[in-house]
């Protein structure tokens, strides 16, 4: 029953991401037509500075309150479970009100002398209501997530894109006219009603499950002490380093736009480059790996719950299984990226230095998507803490880099920083998790074979199609089935996946 319980709400999940990316890649193609890439560029400092509200008030208490209502159900009883939660709504309610009120009497100055352009102020200003309800969202869909439903939190996410796309195509076209500021805050109206409404639609999902939480009553009543301590205790790591990294990152966002201005000596050329490679390239990369971080998210509990009850040997096993699965995966999503880079640009926004950006990212990808799933198996682990360490080191070497490079090199060294940046993140979080985990790295099975395989599934791949009579679309389709076909069969041929490997999937 539990095996089928996570391989629903793993469906549930993926689907529900793979919808939401959809949807948001064309919003995004919609918003850059209609706002432009330099428009790109300042919705994303300005959606910066919405994340590190959004980081204060939420950061850490999900993954705090999925692991403490896991513990309550499996030891707990209904009442300390309840406790447990409204504690931590208190919090998330307290904090995300402080976000808000620090955020709306503050937006001219951020927009004024860290922003540096004062179109930002009426958006950050419009997006500050949104902050609490995002607090309690985040307690509600680590309630879910504790409960093994995620059906709830998927469905309002879903609702939430829906209502922020319905506002901003109804509002941007009447806001678009007056220039580029009212573009920014039709958008935050969008993100804001949507953040009441996701908010609501869990809400409303929550007190119809409450009602279903089994009793116990054979369990011992249980006297639940300390819940702020020991949510603090669990959130504290990652929300400080979330703060830290959001801080540290927003800094970042910043900057870049300003160093490159520094290189090209045009303002509106650097937002247009940003917004190109934050608003338009990097969703694109990462459209693909939804079900990796619905992976990455349900293996918080699981992995909390094995640990807890000290099931070393299963904690191994499932380490070992997804680190394959993710290597596997993301090295051909790598290949068809680097196949079709230019081809997927143009595609998608009519543009080839964005296909440029996705070619030089693209290398990349493996350990991205690999970083992405092991920080949430450590923090299963309650390993928060190696997190934090990483992210700072992480942030203040790229922070440095940019100071450096991108005044020098403009664009070019902003996309070297991202590539030693992913690098030392992703090798710091693996070494991390093979010491705690006992885990080795099967490097032949994992990755030599399978980028042996890919790269020839890509060369034939564009061998074969050379001799079809057709072009754009139809031929770039044709060549990405073909190559994801040969690199299917040459992972079975290689012994990549095996018999044993698909009987594990289908259990």
């Amino acid at each position: 029953m539990k095996h089928k319980t996570f391989i629903k709400n793993a469906a549930i999940m993926t689907i529900t991401a793979l919808i939401l990316r959809t949807i948001g890649i064309f919003f995004r193609i919609y918003m850059s037509n209609k706002i432009g890439a330099e428009g790109m560029g300042l919705y994303q400092l300005i959606f910066s500075i919405y994340v590190l509200g959004s980081t204060f008030a939420t950061a850490g208490i999900s993954t705090a309150v999925t692991r403490m209502i896991t513990d309550e159900l499996v030891c707990g009883t209904k009442k300390s479970v309840l406790h447990i939660l409204r504690r931590a709504m208190l919090i998330s309610v307290l904090i995300g009100t402080a976000s808000m009120l620090l955020i709306y009497f503050l937006a001219d100055p951020i927009s004024q002398y860290w922003i540096k352009d004062m179109r930002a102020a009426p958006a950050l200003k419009i997006l500050c209501p949104s902050l609490p309800c995002m607090g309690i969202s985040s307690c509600l869909r680590g309630y879910f997530m504790a409960r093994r439903k995620v059906s709830c939190s998927s469905n309002a996410q879903i609702v939430e894109q829906l209502v922020r796309i319905g506002i901003v195509m109804f509002l941007i076209d009447r806001f678009s006219a007056m220039g580029i500021a009212y573009a920014c805050a039709a958008v935050m109206i969008g993100d804001t009603l949507a953040e009441f409404a996701s908010c609501l639609y869990m809400a409303i999902g929550y007190f119809r499950d409450r009602r279903r939480l089994e009793n116990h009553p054979q369990r011992p009543p249980r006297l639940v002490r300390g819940v702020f301590r020991r949510l603090m205790s669990i959130a504290a790591p990652i929300t400080a380093g979330r703060y830290l990294n959001t801080v540290l990152r927003t800094i970042e966002n910043i900057l870049v736009p300003d160093k490159l201005t520094d290189y090209t000596g045009s303002k509106t050329l650097s937002l247009s480059q940003f917004g190109m490679l934050k608003g338009m390239a990097m969703p694109l990369l990462f459209f693909p790996s939804s079900f990796l971080s619905t992976l990455s998210t349900l293996l918080i509990p699981e992995i909390s719950e094995a640990h807890t009850l000290n099931k070393t040997a299963k904690v191994e096993r499932m380490v070992n299984h997804t680190l394959h699965i993710t290597l596997t995966l993301s090295i051909l999503i790598s290949g068809i990226f680097l196949l079709f880079s230019r081809e997927i640009g143009m595609l998608v926004y009519q543009s080839e230095e964005v296909g440029f950006f996705m070619l030089v990212l693209a290398p990349l990808m493996p350990a991205m998507y690999v970083e992405s799933v092991v920080d949430g198996i450590l923090k299963g682990m309650n390993e928060q803490g190696s997190s934090l360490r990483y992210s700072v080191l992480d942030s203040i070497v790229r922070i440095i880099l940019i100071f450096v490079i991108v005044p020098l090199r403009g664009m070019e060294g902003f996309l070297f920083v991202m590539v030693v940046s992913n690098l030392l993140t992703a090798g710091l979080n693996i070494r991390r998790l093979l010491k705690v985990t006992g885990v080795h790295i099967q490097w032949g099975q994992w990755i030599f074979k399978p980028g042996l395989a890919m790269a020839t599934a890509g060369a034939l791949s564009m061998l074969c199609t050379r001799f079809l009579p057709l072009q754009g679309l139809p031929l770039t389709c044709i060549s990405a089935a073909l190559a994801v076909i040969v690199y299917a069969v040459l992972l079975s041929a290689l012994g990549c996946v095996t018999r044993e490997d698909l009987r594990l999937i289908k259990n």
